[in-house]
């Protein structure tokens, strides 16, 4: 008896329903990836995300490979591709963990359509979500759109199901054909522009496992308040694992409540950091029941906002260079590192949007493209948060102001002389707005505004109030 196990987002081989079941059941196994670059409504992960993807990938074949299996690589459509391969290894059963988001559903309702048709058996198991969206509902059947209670509703359900352990041996199936991953031209070259990503990640499920040991046993403590902080290393680090199911949730959530449990002094922060968990939980569950997340405003009143046309803006924006250094800093972090701190993005997503008055989904697209841990689900849900148009929004006259924000998260201004090294030799009343700076104080620190380092893109008074007035536009005055 022979199963195939479909690979999607879920790289990994503990707590992994499909692969524990298969293992279980069958005397040989078959784990597969699909490379599937044009299902309908799917996103392909982009730019930064194809890097993480090649590398996840090895370390999911070295993985299985010391176990006796052998990491299938296909391209193609993944029902036609999957039956086929379930014909030429003789499988009997398909087994997958299922992704709770419409387009990958009707993709997973074809193949088991096929796979029923050759008489194969189907065997689907929950996916990377901590609980079911069948399970938070309100009165209407609908899913909650406000953060709040749908976390207190997950809270009450109590712990989800236990994490499954690894299983010690496969048996895999010799003599069926692979792709090469190198052929699949995941990886950028000429240029590579990845060297940034390769210094500061080591993608694959071992490397998930020990950034969650690390930061549950000591790097947790102060992340109430650290957690954002950009000058400092306060944060867990393991949403780009998450992203592609190299740690699952349950994973985390246990090994949380353990640590809850053995160091009660630490109960504050990991209550905070598991409701971090909960925020993903909860954009999941809003991308399940709105599969147009990223392209639609869920207030629908913002379809008349008055977005500009600023291919200018939106560069300057991009590149890092709109004179505001804690949105600057930002913006070179994410293309260096393929990620940015969370309490950063927050206040670049708020220059763009409002002060610049470029359409979210202009800002959601970029970050899709440079981000390593680009989400289906949390990126286009915390664009709309920011811009006021999404579930549980930040209220629109909620304009961030980038150098107040600077100055109280990076007080020492170490976040933005690592990121915008012309401003290094600034002092710290100077780092985060650099214009207030006399002539003498810019020479001293080597700095030429409009040569080394721009002037604001626009003064944070004017921006805010051209805001505000487009939001009036749409509010009847």
């Amino acid at each position: 008896m022979t199963a195939l196990v479909w690979y999607r987002d879920d790289l990994r081989i503990s707590d992994h329903g499909a692969l524990s079941a298969a293992a279980s059941a069958h005397a040989s196994v078959v784990p597969v990836y699909v490379l599937d670059d044009k299902a309908p409504g799917i996103r392909s992960p982009s730019g930064a995300a194809r890097w993480w993807l090649a590398q996840s990938l090895r370390a999911l074949q070295a993985s299985l490979r010391e176990r006796g299996a052998t990491l299938m690589l296909r391209k193609g459509s993944a029902p036609a591709v999957i039956a086929a391969l379930a014909r030429e290894a003789g499988a009997d059963a398909v087994y997958w963990n299922e992704i709770a988001q419409a387009p990958h559903k009707a993709v997973e309702d074809q193949l088991a359509t096929a796979l029923t048709d050759l008489g194969i058996t189907v065997h689907r198991f929950p996916g990377d979500l901590l609980v079911s969206p069948s399970q938070i509902r309100n009165k209407e059947g609908r899913g909650l759109r406000v953060f709040t209670p749908f976390w207190r509703r997950v809270l009450a359900l109590g712990d989800p199901p236990k994490p499954l352990p690894a299983p010690k041996t496969l048996n895999g199936v010799a003599n069926l054909a692979s792709d090469r991953l190198e052929d699949w031209k995941l990886e950028p070259s000429g240029p590579d522009w990845a060297g940034g990503l390769r210094d500061n990640w080591t993608p694959g499920e071992a490397s998930a496992q020990a950034a969650l040991k690390a930061f549950l046993g000591g790097g947790i403590a102060g992340y109430s308040s650290d957690r954002d902080r950009p000058d400092h290393a306060g944060t867990s680090r393991l949403s780009p694992h998450l992203r592609f199911g190299e740690i699952s949730p349950r994973q985390i959530w246990y090994a949380a409540r353990f640590a809850a449990a053995e160091h009660p002094r630490l109960s504050a922060d990991i209550e905070k950091f598991l409701s971090e968990l909960g925020w993903r939980e909860f954009c999941r569950h809003l991308l399940f029941d709105i599969p147009d997340l990223a392209t639609r405003n869920l207030q629908p009143h913002f379809d008349g906002f008055p977005w500009k046309q600023d291919a200018k803006g939106l560069r300057a924006w991009q590149r890092g260079k709109t004179g505001y250094p804690i949105v600057d800093a930002g913006m070179r972090e994410l293309w260096h590192t393929g990620v940015m701190h969370n309490r950063v993005r927050m206040v670049v997503a708020s220059l763009l949007v409002k002060h610049l008055l470029i359409d979210w989904r202009e800002g959601e697209q970029w970050f899709w493209d440079t981000l390593v841990d680009a989400d289906a689900g949390s990126n286009p849900a915390n664009w709309q948060w920011v811009a006021g148009s999404g579930a549980d929004a930040a209220p629109y006259f909620r304009v961030f102001n980038p150098i107040l924000q600077g100055e109280k998260f990076d007080p020492d201004g170490i976040y933005v002389r690592r990121w915008v090294p012309e401003l290094a030799a600034l002092p710290d009343k100077l780092i985060h707005q650099p214009w207030t700076a006399t002539p003498i104080e810019l020479a001293s620190a080597g700095v030429e505004l409009g040569k080394t380092y721009p002037p604001p893109i626009v003064d944070h008074k004017v921006g805010r109030e051209r805001a505000l007035a487009a939001y009036a536009t749409i509010r009847g005055g």
